[in-house]
């Protein structure tokens, strides 16, 4: 960036995502804006801005992952206190967004609640949103400020191509039919074959997996999914997998949300690589895969996109080559 975008552009950070945050602003040669989150004792967040906003492009990177709540309350305090300040214009830059799943009635007397958060993220101030793989592609239209929707597919595409030779024939297996899109998607780019799974739901705890529509039998059998939640799907499909014969299987999502009994399944499935992506920190709390995960970043992905929605220019070109499309 040249000195006068330095000069205008600020990127500051909430506590979720303060290591991609400096990852984006190395790719970018950006200091990171200077602000910090107090919390008092009663539990109420404080957030300071400690360098002059007034007439900038101000952008704040938050994750909002478990603790939900707590991590979108400080990002909506962020763009409130950036507005205050009187910053140009503020843009929400949420890796992965909580709630996503929440985005329909699917039956009587429940809410939408990602409209909900919508809702909070337009009120506080945000004058546009940029996001990263979305459960559900309608939420952009929740919002009624623009919402740029990337995907994460070339960063996960850039790694598979390094080790595509050590995979030997390939199958793309959707878990479930709503995945079949992204897994041809892949498919297409990794020169694969195309496999999925019938999945069949026996209880709202438990997911049995029937059978698999295509031969996966003596081949590397790589699922890609938006996230791995408890890992009971993904795992339940690996076992299925390897019954059919298959050599391998890896696992590849955007966002490693790994709750609940997600440790202990994955640990103990026949998944022997799980590809994610740096949108929710793995840590410590990955210690029990750490032998299986492969952590990739979005940060020169998501800095690009910050670089291009500051300049005014097109976001969506950025998934025009090698048949990769964005989300619209």
């Amino acid at each position: 960036m040249s000195r006068d975008d330095r000069q205008e552009i600020k990127l500051f950070c909430g506590r979720a995502s303060r290591e991609l945050a400096e990852r984006i602003c190395r790719y970018l040669k950006l200091p990171l804006g200077q602000g910090h989150t107090d919390m008092f004792p009663d539990g109420e967040l404080l957030v300071k801005i400690e360098e002059d906003v007034r007439g900038r492009d101000c952008f704040v990177v938050q994750s909002t992952y478990h603790p939900v709540n707590a991590h979108l309350m400080e990002l909506l305090i962020y763009i409130d206190c950036l507005r205050r300040a009187s910053a140009q214009r503020i843009t929400a830059v949420i890796p992965y967004f909580g709630y996503a799943r929440q985005d329909r009635k699917d039956e009587g007397r429940t809410p939408i609640t990602a409209k909900l958060v919508a809702n909070l993220i337009t009120a506080a101030g945000a004058n546009r949103v940029l996001a990263l793989d979305l459960h559900a592609a309608q939420i952009q239209g929740f919002f009624d400020i623009p919402v740029d929707h990337l995907n994460a597919m070339p960063a996960l595409v850039k790694y598979l191509e390094s080790v595509r030779k050590e995979l030997g024939p390939l199958v793309l297996v959707s878990p479930d039919v709503g995945n079949v899109k992204v897994a041809a998607q892949f498919a297409n780019v990794l020169n694969a074959d195309l496999a999925i799974i019938d999945k069949r739901r026996k209880s709202g705890l438990e997911v049995k997996s029937a059978h698999i529509i295509g031969d996966v039998k003596d081949k590397t059998a790589l699922m890609v999914d938006d996230m791995i939640s408890t890992a009971g799907t993904m795992c339940e499909a690996a076992r299925l997998i390897m019954s059919q014969g298959a050599k391998d299987v890896i696992a590849a999502c955007t966002h490693p949300v790994l709750v609940g009994l997600a440790m202990e399944r994955l640990s103990d499935s026949p998944i022997s690589r799980i590809i994610v992506t740096d949108t929710i920190p793995c840590g410590e709390r990955c210690a029990p895969i750490q032998d299986k995960l492969v952590e990739l970043s979005c940060a020169e992905l998501l800095g690009e996109a910050i670089h291009r929605i500051h300049h005014n220019r097109s976001v969506s070109s950025l998934f025009n080559k090698n048949g990769m499309s964005g989300k619209r």
